[in-house]
């Protein structure tokens, strides 16, 4: 395994499980079927990477929309 994956912190607690159903629900919405085990290490890389892709995509839009609506996500506090 790659280890920059293993050096990526959430910056906000409880964040993950909210980012890992975000995943399955991009991942749903792309039409990729789900394996039952949640593994997705069969899936080819190009699926994988379309699932990362949108949701960077989705991101983006709702920081987006927030802006143009007046009110900004705050912004978490990067400890080191």
């Amino acid at each position: 395994m790659a280890q920059g994956q293993k050096r990526n912190k959430i910056l906000i607690t409880g964040a993950s499980r909210a980012m890992e159903d975000f995943k399955w629900e991009t991942a749903r919405e792309l039409g990729i079927q789900i394996p039952e085990s949640g593994y997705m290490g069969d899936l080819p890389s190009r699926m994988n990477g379309a699932i990362g892709g949108n949701m960077v995509r989705k991101m983006i839009a709702a920081y987006e929309n927030s802006l143009a609506a007046g009110t900004v996500p705050p912004t978490p506090q990067v400890t080191r």
